[in-house]
């Protein structure tokens, strides 16, 4: 496996802390690991890309670790459109290219969920379905995550991508679906939960 797509079923809810800990944990394990974040939405200071470069000390180019980068925090083709430009999918498929020759596995973290649109008819879904790579959908511990995650399992499905489980991510241990949202998701989608992750500040 040259490559792992993170997505999520919903925007904030982990995605770029569960990237960097895979990463820590492939490292450790003796691999050489890229990061990629084919598109940013919002200010620079706010760039996921750029704490995943800091945090793991890479050395590659924010460049082509960020290929597209749009300053308003909107979903990609909301944000291109109010910007008046447009999104350059041959540039995100030429960066993460060239990341795979650097590196043995390229962890790529997406934008928000899986149908959060970067054109006006293709989705994140559609950007894993071309870069040809497994996923890990990361999915909030609470109340509510049960639908989340099914219609995020539910529209990889429908697109034949591998999913190689699920990360619960933001433990509090203040609801009572807490404890049994775990068990519920793995038993009707039939994934495994590879991870319970608990809140933590980042």
């Amino acid at each position: 496996m040259s490559g792992l797509f993170i997505t999520a079923t919903d925007t904030a809810v982990g995605k770029t802390f569960v990237t960097l800990l895979l990463a820590q944990k492939l490292i450790e394990n003796g691999f050489d690991v890229g990061v990629f974040k084919p598109i940013s939405c919002g200010p620079k200071k706010d760039n996921d890309a750029v704490y995943l470069k800091k945090e793991l000390g890479l050395k590659d180019p924010f460049n082509l670790i960020n290929p597209i980068q749009l300053k308003l925090p909107l979903a990609p083709y909301v944000a291109a459109k109010s910007l008046k430009k447009k999104i350059d999918r041959k540039k995100i498929f030429r960066a993460y290219k060239k990341l795979s020759k650097l590196h043995e596995i390229v962890l790529v973290e997406g934008v928000g969920g899986a149908l959060v649109p970067i054109a006006g008819d293709y989705y994140v879904a559609d950007l894993i379905k071309e870069l040809d790579i497994p996923t890990i959908i990361v999915a909030r511990a609470g109340l509510g995550t049960i639908n989340h995650t099914l219609q995020t399992v539910e529209t990889l499905r429908a697109l034949r991508i591998p999913i190689m489980g699920i990360i619960m991510n933001g433990y509090k241990g203040k609801e009572l679906s807490e404890e049994t949202n775990d068990e519920a998701i793995s038993k009707l989608s039939k994934l495994s939960i590879l991870a319970k992750i608990p809140w933590q500040k980042i």
